[in-house]
C-alpha cells in the first residue's frame, strides 16, 4: 500500500470509528440530557447540508467539467446527486423498522427503568446486533466517499471526515444502547458500536480497488454528487427528526446554524491555506 493511501484510510478509519464515541457517551454514568443531544445532532446536520450543498456538489460538477462540456457535466451532476439519494432511500425501505438506524428511538430506551435491570430488556440485545448489521450496511457508501475524497481533495477530505464522524456518533449510541440495557455490560456495548464503524474503512479500500482503475475526474465527480445526495437525505431523515425529538425546536436551529457556520469558516480556512 503506496503512502498516497494512507492518509485516506485514515480519515476513513477515524469517521467510521466515532461510532466508539457514540457508544461511550452511551454508557457513561452520568448521561447527556435531552438538550445536548438536540443541539449535536442539529450541528452535524448544519456541517452534513452544507458541505454537501456547498463543497461536494461543486466540486463533482468542476471534476466531471474537466472531461465533458459543461451542460452534460451539470445533468450527470443532477442525476448522481438524485441516484444518491435513491440509493439511501431503497436501503432504508429494506431495513425493517425496529433495525433501521433512521429509525432508532434512543429517548425511550433512556427513560426505561433502571440500568440493572438487565433482564427486562433482554430482547434488546438482537435490536443493537441488528442495528450493528444495519449501520455497517450504510457506512459502505459513506467510506467509500471519504477515501476517495482524501485521494483528490485534502480540504473536502478533512470537511467529509468531520460531518461523516458527527453523523457517526448517534449511531453509535443507537447500537451501544440496547446492548447495554439488555447485557448490562458496556464492553459489548462499544465492541458492536465500535465493529459497525469498521464497514466505512473496509468500504473505502473495496471502492478503490474496483473503481481505481477508471478515470479519475469520472469516479471522483459521480461519487461525489452521489455522496451529496446521501448525506443530504440523511440530515434531513434522521438527524433533523431526532434532534427535535429531543429538546426545542430553537435548539436544534440554534446547533443546525452552527455547523454550517463552523464549516464555512473551516472551508474559508482551507482554501488560504491551500
Amino acid at each position: 500500500m503506496t503512502d498516497s493511501i494512507w492518509t485516506p484510510l485514515m480519515l476513513t478509519m477515524i469517521a467510521g470509528l466515532s461510532t466508539g464515541i457514540g457508544s461511550i457517551i452511551a454508557v457513561v454514568k452520568r448521561k447527556p440530557g435531552n438538550m445536548f443531544f438536540s443541539v449535536s445532532l442539529g450541528f452535524s446536520a448544519g456541517i452534513i447540508i452544507f458541505v454537501s450543498l456547498v463543497e461536494l456538489y461543486g466540486s463533482a460538477r468542476n471534476s466531471l467539467a474537466e472531461i465533458m462540456n459543461a451542460d452534460t457535466a451539470y445533468m450527470i451532476t443532477v442525476l448522481s446527486f438524485f441516484a444518491g439519494i435513491s440509493v439511501i432511500a431503497v436501503i432504508d425501505m429494506l431495513i425493517p423498522e425496529p433495525e433501521n438506524p433512521h429509525e432508532f428511538k434512543i429517548a425511550d430506551l433512556r427513560r426505561t427503568g433502571h440500568s440493572q435491570d438487565f433482564e427486562k430488556y433482554a430482547s434488546l440485545n438482537r435490536m443493537g446486533l441488528m442495528m450493528a448489521l444495519a449501520i455497517g450496511i450504510h457506512n459502505f457508501p459513506e467510506g467509500f466517499a471519504t477515501f476517495m475524497a482524501g485521494t483528490a481533495d485534502t480540504s473536502i477530505a478533512l470537511s467529509v471526515t468531520l460531518a461523516i464522524a458527527l453523523h457517526n456518533i448517534p449511531e453509535g449510541i443507537a447500537v451501544a444502547v440496547p446492548v447495554y440495557f439488555a447485557t448490562g455490560s458496556r464492553k459489548k456495548a462499544f465492541f458492536w458500536s465500535f465493529v459497525s464503524g469498521l464497514a466505512e474503512p473496509a468500504g473505502g479500500l473495496l471502492g478503490y480497488m474496483v473503481f481505481s482503475g477508471f478515470e479519475s475526474s469520472m469516479v471522483i465527480g459521480i461519487t461525489f454528487a452521489m455522496v451529496a445526495g446521501i448525506m443530504v437525505y440523511i440530515a434531513i431523515d434522521e438527524l433533523l427528526p431526532s434532534a427535535e425529538k429531543y429538546g426545542m425546536h430553537h435548539h436544534t436551529i440554534i446547533g443546525f446554524t452552527a455547523g454550517m457556520f463552523l464549516m464555512a469558516v473551516s472551508l474559508m480556512i482551507f482554501s488560504v491555506m491551500n
